[in-house]
């Protein structure tokens, strides 16, 4: 699950563990100066990041398959 905090964005499991946090600046000028991602970008990662441990079981009962 993904949450999004005053520029982060918290990647939680389903036992309610804080997996990782990705930073993110609205602000063009400061995220320059900061070397932050931008919105978009940070939720694509975290959605990725979410989605890895879902991903890894479709893979393992893929080559289950074979």
């Amino acid at each position: 699950m993904v949450v999004e905090l005053h520029e982060t964005f918290r990647i939680v499991d389903a036992d309610g563990t804080h997996l990782a946090y990705v930073h993110f600046c609205d602000d063009p000028k400061r995220r320059a100066s900061t070397n932050r991602l931008s919105r978009d970008e940070a939720r694509r990662i975290a959605g990725t990041m979410a989605a890895a441990p879902d991903m890894r079981a479709e893979l393992s009962d893929h080559d289950k398959s074979f």
